[in-house]
């Protein structure tokens, strides 16, 4: 009996010390004048993000938090109130970080991860564009000049990070975090509205499953490319005699198509008002900045005669309805997103794109037609 219970005992502390050996990393560090203040540590996983850890800081202000190695790379930020501090780990490494609350989302040091001064680059990175968005949304008087300023830095923003930190080693963590990188709630980068961004999607998915092909973050990175592959394919030619009968007059092709409450709404229902037919993808990290300005225009306009109908070609319904549940204008969704038969009938290659019709329901130009919308839109509206 005695001789059985040594042997209990002894695998007893063969399993604790297998599991204290199990493969950890250490983030561990200084965060001053935040004595008294909670430290969380937040695990930003694929489908959500949770709280790993806590600490209670004292004066001194030292934390030290053991996470598991990752499968290839796993994201975290440290995170008192509203000020945030991301990290990556991809072994069982040592990052030490240090910081003051006042400035901890942009003034953190990391020591122990080249890769973790990359991250954190890119983060600022992406603080400055958000800054600059703000700054334009607060001073923007004209929705043309506005939304072609929006573009210029979204796309000047998204050329840059593809040449820093995606393609020169698109297997690096920070490369895999610029993909999942959001502006107004959307994510910058989208695999299934341009050719662009699915090569960047492409070419991390690609280098990490060649290196880590069992890996939930390669696994669900693999399914995005792919679906934006098919999403992003040339659109297939239109069979023009579907046009046959839906002509009306002045060669409006008319739309009829539900709303949120699925009532179907028709275009020409909307003879009499100077009507813009504009094309939009809520999803698309864009459309945020663009609505703002629209509802400022739809305000200012609406009592004169002037509507908006707008088409979204967003796949995911439940989104779409959860994104316009307070639009004021005409919004309905192509069930055929995103290969709408009704965007192939206005030729519509690329959104958000906008067409203006007169009061007489007649199709009098698209956006690259037009200089300046509201004087457009005025003159429009004067017409009797």
């Amino acid at each position: 009996m005695k001789k059985l219970s040594n042997i209990l005992i002894l695998s007893a502390l063969v399993s604790v010390v297998s599991c204290t050996k199990a493969p950890q990393a250490t983030i561990e560090g200084t965060i001053t004048e935040a004595a008294g203040k909670v430290l969380y540590l937040d695990y930003i996983g694929v489908e959500k993000t949770t709280v790993a850890d806590s600490v209670k800081l004292d004066k001194e202000g030292a934390f030290r938090f053991r996470v598991a190695q990752p499968e290839c790379f796993d994201f975290y930020r440290l995170r008192i109130g509203k000020e945030l501090a991301y990290l990556s780990v991809d072994s069982t490494e040592t990052l030490t970080v240090t910081a003051a609350l006042p400035t901890l989302s942009i003034a953190y040091e990391v020591e122990g991860s080249e890769d973790n001064l990359m991250l954190k680059a890119l983060v600022m990175k992406q603080r400055e564009l958000q800054h600059d968005v703000q700054q334009l949304m607060l001073n923007a008087t004209n929705l043309a000049t506005a939304q072609t300023r929006f573009d210029e830095l979204v796309l000047d923003y998204k050329k840059s990070v593809r040449m820093e930190y995606i393609f020169p080693d698109p297997g690096k963590p920070y490369a895999y975090f610029a993909l999942f990188q959001r502006l107004g709630g959307r994510y910058i980068f989208d695999p299934t509205a341009t050719r662009d961004d699915i090569r960047c999607f492409a070419a991390v998915a690609t280098n990490l499953d060649l290196f880590y092909p069992e890996a939930e973050r390669t696994k669900n990175i693999k399914s995005i490319t792919l679906k934006g592959m098919r999403n992003t394919r040339p659109t297939q030619s239109v069979d023009y005699s579907v046009l046959e009968g839906k002509i009306h007059e002045a060669s409006l092709i008319d739309i009829a198509l539900p709303d949120i409450d699925g009532q179907e709404r028709r275009l020409t229902d909307l003879k009499g008002k100077v009507v813009m037919l504009d094309f939009n993808v809520y999803g698309h990290p864009q459309s945020s900045a663009r609505v703002l300005i629209m509802r400022e225009l739809y305000e200012k306009y609406a009592a004169q005669g002037f509507e908006i109908y707008q088409v979204s070609l967003d796949e995911n319904e439940h989104f779409w309805k959860t994104a316009v549940e307070s639009i004021p204008w005409v919004c309905v969704r192509s069930t055929e997103a995103p290969y709408s038969k009704e965007a192939n009938l206005y030729g519509v290659r690329e959104v958000p794109t906008y067409f203006l019709i007169n009061r007489a329901g007649e199709l009098v130009m698209r956006d690259t037609m037009v200089k300046e919308l509201e004087q457009e839109l005025e003159r429009l509206l004067a017409e009797k």
